[in-house]
């Protein structure tokens, strides 16, 4: 039985008895790595010294998560397609993958935070290049996007069918909450894989468990439609404050503490009075995930008017090549229907 010592032998992040005796069929294999996950925190937590993690994207969120990891003790692999956005987390010490498949190839944990599902579907599933290609069995691919949730259970399937493993947990909190470790991750999946990488997620923020393979997707989407509307909401409430007279500032701080006040708020409300849109999240990205959640809705047979207006309003942000600013940006949009340009100003300290 060459395959089974063979498997028995690599370096799998997850426990297992050598002695087990284990019927050399990949339905088995499966089912002894399921059993091996349920019982490994308690046998051998995830640690810096029995996992080797892997980082494909290092963009405006991913690589401020990534270095968390590094700072942690964790040995990182990481790949992005324009190398000079990985240098600074090469200059911490992490390696340098010249494919998602070679980075696999060298890690029991495969994390992946990239734009488009498109871009989800190459670096993960790719034959010839994608990171499942060169994972070993029992590892696990951690895909941080958000995307299609029928591809983040398409993910599932085929991770399942090599032995391996995969979870969907998009992120919540922008770029302020990846460099503070405090976003809000939806995981999808198997619980007990979720729990095993617990103290992986817990340098980037707090894990939800959302239920099986793409629920963590569903509840990202959910997120980003509250977000579309609340971000509207501010912006207009903005807008009216300004043509009322009101000093916009001082406005914007009285609301901060009631029931007006929101993160959306907290993290842009001086941002825009500072007429700073750089970007946190791209407008392309969240037009995206929008897109995303109209088609749902769409086969939910949902309708839902405040999402398809955010959407439109964003779109017009794009057409107007502003694709790349930050969310904030959308007080563009407004004040261009509205013929009116709010001045520049600082927010007051409370």
């Amino acid at each position: 039985m060459p395959f089974l010592k063979l498997l028995l032998s690599l370096p799998l992040p997850l426990p297992y008895s050598p002695s087990t005796k284990i019927p050399l069929t990949s339905i088995s294999i499966v089912a002894h790595l399921r059993r091996s996950m349920a019982t490994a925190a308690v046998a051998e937590p995830v640690s810096p010294s029995n996992t080797r993690v892997g980082w494909i994207g290092t963009g405006v969120m991913g690589r401020s998560m990534c270095a968390h990891l590094m700072k942690a003790g964790y040995t990182v692999t990481v790949f992005n397609r324009t190398i000079s956005k990985a240098q600074p987390l090469l200059d911490m010490g992490a390696h340098h993958a010249s494919s998602p498949l070679a980075l696999a190839s060298q890690s029991d944990v495969v994390f992946s935070i990239v734009g488009f599902p498109s871009d989800v579907r190459s670096v993960l599933l790719d034959p010839s290049s994608g990171a499942l290609s060169g994972l070993r069995p029992g590892g696990v691919l951690v895909d941080m996007t958000t995307s299609d949730p029928s591809l983040a259970a398409e993910i599932a399937s085929s991770a399942a069918s090599k032995g391996c493993f995969s979870v969907d947990a998009p992120v919540s909190g922008g770029d302020r909450g990846a460099k503070n470790g405090t976003l809000a991750i939806f995981a999808g999946g198997d619980e007990s894989v979720v729990r095993r990488l617990n103290p992986l997620f817990s340098h980037l923020g707090k894990v939800n468990y959302m239920g099986g393979p793409g629920k963590g997707q569903y509840a990202k989407l959910a997120n980003q439609i509250i977000i579309a509307s609340t971000m509207l909401g501010l912006i207009e409430g903005m807008m009216y404050a300004y043509k009322s007279g009101l000093d916009v500032a001082l406005f914007l701080n009285a609301i901060s503490t009631g029931a007006a006040g929101s993160k959306s708020l907290d993290l842009y409300g001086s941002r825009i009075l500072k007429r700073d849109f750089e970007a946190g999240f791209f407008v392309n990205h969240f037009i995206k995930d929008l897109g995303i959640c109209l088609i749902e809705c769409q086969k939910m047979g949902l309708s839902l008017p405040g999402l398809a207006l955010a959407q439109q309003l964003y779109l017009s942000l794009k057409a107007h090549g502003e694709g790349n600013l930050g969310t904030q940006a959308l007080i563009l949009t407004l004040e261009r229907l509205n013929n009116v340009t709010l001045p520049p100003s600082s927010a007051p300290s409370s």
